[in-house]
């Protein structure tokens, strides 16, 4: 410790600086919930799912026209459910962007929250010393 520093200093530091690492683990826990490796791999997942749903779909609309068999559905179903499909993926990925942005404000929102706070501690600090 140094001569500046008294035990109460210190114990105030340590304190803000366990608050900091828990604070630092619970955002990371957050980050990993909204866009970490888990979730890169379901949309990588789901992504490759629509891919080989709407070749297939085409595929085997292709072959009903070229070689005339007779399905009981009609001409355009394929046509149709890949539309729906179409849609289902961007509403997904417009919900999906609405996550990343609700997290981008929630950072920036805590960020300008804390800054709040060390201005407001460091204008006491400032009262404090502009008193002595």
């Amino acid at each position: 410790m140094s001569e500046d520093t008294t035990p109460v200093d210190h114990s105030a530091l340590m304190e803000e600086l366990e608050q900091f690492r828990k604070e630092k683990e619970r955002i990371r826990l957050l980050v990993g919930q909204i866009g970490g490796v888990e979730s890169q791999r379901r949309d990588y997942l789901i992504n490759i799912g629509f891919v080989i749903v709407m070749v297939l779909l085409f595929a085997f609309d292709l072959v009903r026209h070229v070689f005339h068999i007779q399905i009981p559905l009609p001409p355009m179903f394929s046509l149709e459910l890949s539309v729906l499909l179409v849609s289902v993926k961007i509403i997904w990925m417009i919900h999906k962007g609405a996550k990343v942005e609700h997290f981008q404000f929630w950072v920036l929102n805590s960020i300008e929250f804390r800054l709040n706070d060390l201005s407001k501690h460091i204008r006491k600090i400032d009262e404090k010393l502009s008193a002595k």
